[in-house]
């Protein structure tokens, strides 16, 4: 279960700064389109921040325990945060379509090591969160999309 529960850790760092991208940028969001992409991000981070409770709880159903602090738990991150503010809704939409793929990719690492594992409750909540992931990255990929 050692690659598992390493494996969920990643997952559960990934979608923790995930979702603080997505929070930031929805407290920053400036122009002319602010209402529509304040609401878009606060639906995004929201969907992530629900994940991560239960996503932390893969590790105890495993005899394995969450980090217990950011620093340990940013240890396995794969995705990279935002160090700067960043302006351009064009500019947020493709950090957050990266963040969404490396999640993804983190996911999809889970659900196959779960399946190997025969660990199928779990291997269906990540199917979910699979399902969401995708259902963002449409959403994101046709937010950027440019028009003509």
């Amino acid at each position: 279960m050692n690659e598992l529960t390493t494996a969920i850790k990643v997952l559960l760092a990934n979608a923790t700064v995930m979702y603080y991208k997505a929070h930031q940028f929805h407290w920053n969001i400036e122009g002319i389109e602010f209402t529509q992409y304040h609401d878009f991000l606060g639906d995004l981070y929201t969907d992530v921040y629900n994940s991560v409770d239960p996503i932390a709880e893969l590790l105890r159903k495993l005899d394995d325990y969450a980090p217990v602090s950011i620093d340990d738990l940013y240890k396995y991150k794969t995705l990279e945060e935002e160090t700067t503010r960043v302006v351009l809704i064009s500019d947020i939409l493709a950090s957050l379509l990266k963040a969404n793929e490396e999640v993804l990719a983190s996911l999809n690492k889970v659900f196959a090591l779960a399946v190997a594992a025969n660990k199928q409750g779990m291997a269906d909540f990540i199917a979910g969160r699979i399902d969401a992931h995708d259902k963002h990255g449409w959403f994101l990929r046709a937010s950027a999309k440019k028009i003509g």
